[in-house]
């Protein structure tokens, strides 16, 4: 095994970074390696070439071949083998390039990441991490920029959460290394390296827990709920509408498998009016499931129905067309608008 060498990200190093949210996951893969010598990185060009994405980028020069392993491109196979790791004592790290591409490896996911533990009654924990970027917004071609979260938040076993900053990048890899549950990390691969979303990050902080929702933006007119790459989009929206005299509220759902939706319930009990927001299709969908939720939960406290933002249900379209697809500032204020006016 390579020897420990000191935190760094782009020659910084100290407690306190200010990074994107790719360098934030850089760090905490970097410094969970240094704590604890299990951990392995693993997936497509993870090692030489740092990722298609640079988020491995330096990890294999610091860390070794052995630790962080170029793996063929083979899902199903990257899948299978951290699982057998798992198994023997070690926490991999596996990088679906492209979420588009994690689907050979969806039985290795559903039917034995998700399984062994209660297979086993308990004898055998599966503490591993699947690294999914995902969404749009960066003009791939097909399998690229899918949001396929929501099959994996439907599996019992599974544990499913998504960041949308710097902060949050750091400590949810950090968090999901540490679990000994296997966790899917969808991160909002258009905002990897988006200098606009730059934030300290505070490594000897203490983070929230990882499976908790937050409110990030207090108001009281309606509630906007998102994720991942939506959060920014709703974000901007309330920024927008404040402009012109209304209060949104903005929460980050964060865990997607555990729902944490209690922070959504007080918000609606206040508010009287939700909108959900997330670049998935709407039918079957996470925001399917907070709708109903809230509906279930907070009905005499509605004045309007939970309304929803989302891509389409079509498969994702051609890049010049992704604008149109995705959710955007324009069409949550629309929606926005809808509700106020009920």
């Amino acid at each position: 095994m390579a020897a420990p060498v000191k935190s760094k990200v782009d020659g910084a190093v100290g407690a306190v970074q200010h990074l994107t949210i790719g360098k934030a996951i850089n760090l905490a893969l970097r410094t969970a390696m240094e704590a604890n010598d299990k951990v392995i990185v693993l997936g497509e060009d993870v090692g030489k070439l740092g990722g298609v994405f640079r988020i491995t980028d330096g990890l294999q020069k610091d860390f070794g071949e052995q630790r962080v392993l170029d793996t063929p491109l083979a899902e199903s196979g990257i899948i299978g083998t951290a699982v057998g790791l798992a198994v023997r004592g070690f926490r991999p790290v596996c990088e679906i390039q492209f979420e588009g591409f994690i689907f050979p490896g969806f039985d290795q996911i559903v039917s034995q990441v998700a399984k062994l533990h209660y297979r086993t009654q308990g004898r055998v924990k599966v503490p591993m991490v699947i690294r999914v970027p995902f969404g749009g917004g960066i003009g791939a071609v097909e399998h690229h920029s899918e949001s396929p979260e929501s099959l994996f938040a439907h599996v019992a076993g599974l544990k499913v959460v998504s960041c949308s900053n710097p902060v949050d990048a750091y400590w949810m890899t950090r968090q999901a290394i540490d679990c000994d549950d296997p966790v899917l990390l969808f991160e909002p691969k258009r905002l990897y390296h988006s200098g606009n979303l730059r934030a300290e990050v505070d490594t000897t902080a203490t983070p929230d827990p990882l499976f908790a929702s937050r409110v990030v933006r207090t108001g009281d007119a309606a509630t906007l709920v998102a994720y991942g790459p939506s959060v920014k989009v709703c974000l901007d929206a309330a920024t927008a509408a404040q402009e012109e005299g209304t209060s949104l509220e903005v929460i980050d759902l964060r865990t997607l498998s555990p729902l944490d939706l209690d922070p959504v319930f007080e918000s609606v009990r206040r508010t009287g009016r939700l909108i959900a927001v997330s670049e998935a299709p709407s039918e079957s969908s996470l925001t399917s499931e907070i709708a109903m939720r809230v509906q279930q939960e907070c009905f005499y406290s509605l004045e309007a129905p939970v309304l929803r933002v989302t891509g389409f249900d079509t498969p994702y379209p051609p890049a010049k067309l992704e604008e149109d697809y995705l959710p955007d500032l324009d069409r949550v204020l629309h929606t926005v608008d809808r509700s106020l006016a009920w």
